[in-house]
């Protein structure tokens, strides 16, 4: 697994910590790491923090964000889709799919390059965590 995905596991696992949903996000450009974030959904009261949210809005104004790759624990859903669509995000790797579907299509036909990697850590972290909270899961898809 690469340095940048373990760094998104990483910020699923401080986001879990706190209390929240373990999803995390990175932006990279040029090999380094912008921009960090997690759900910040339950923590901050604010349904929009999704992972990759938090992580684009901590990166500032870039300008330009073609040249950037989105780093997610979990396929991102339509709204984080709309995010990487909306700023040009050109590629994106997520940790899994397997506990939710996402957006991938979407993303795709809008010119972004998905690739799931299927890791284990991912899958097994939200399917515990989908037992054992589903009232935070589905509030936080809009179930």
């Amino acid at each position: 697994m690469d340095s940048f995905m373990q760094c998104a596991i990483e910020e699923a696992k401080k986001g879990l910590a706190e209390g929240g949903i373990p999803i995390g996000s990175v932006l990279v450009r040029n090999g380094q790491i912008v921009s960090r974030g997690h759900n910040m959904r339950v923590q901050e009261n604010d349904p929009l923090a999704h992972a990759e949210i938090v992580c684009i809005r901590n990166s500032g104004r870039l300008g330009n964000y073609s040249d950037t790759i989105l780093y997610s624990t979990l396929m991102p859903c339509y709204l984080c889709a709309g995010a990487a669509v909306q700023f040009g995000i050109k590629k994106v790797i997520v940790g899994e799919s397997e506990n939710f579907p996402g957006g991938p299509e979407f993303m795709r036909e809008h010119g972004i390059e998905v690739t799931d990697l299927g890791i284990c850590e991912c899958i097994e972290m939200m399917k515990r965590f989908i037992k054992d909270r589903p009232d935070l899961w589905y509030e936080d898809i809009g179930k």
